[in-house]
């Protein structure tokens, strides 16, 4: 089950750098790969306002 960046994404951008895979791209929120996500949580443990979330 894939991560998906919620509403309350701030862009902050501290999600991007931490993804191993490069899922995550920049826009007003940001948005991730479904099929490039790995399920790792690496952006959620980053993340300060919890926006990624499994699918």
């Amino acid at each position: 089950m894939a991560y998906k960046i919620g509403e309350e994404c701030i862009a902050c951008g501290s999600c991007q750098p931490e993804c191993p895979v490069e899922a995550i791209s920049e826009g007003d929120i940001y948005v991730i790969d479904p099929e490039k996500c790995i399920e790792c949580g690496s952006c959620a443990d980053v993340c300060p306002v919890g926006a990624p979330k499994p699918e």
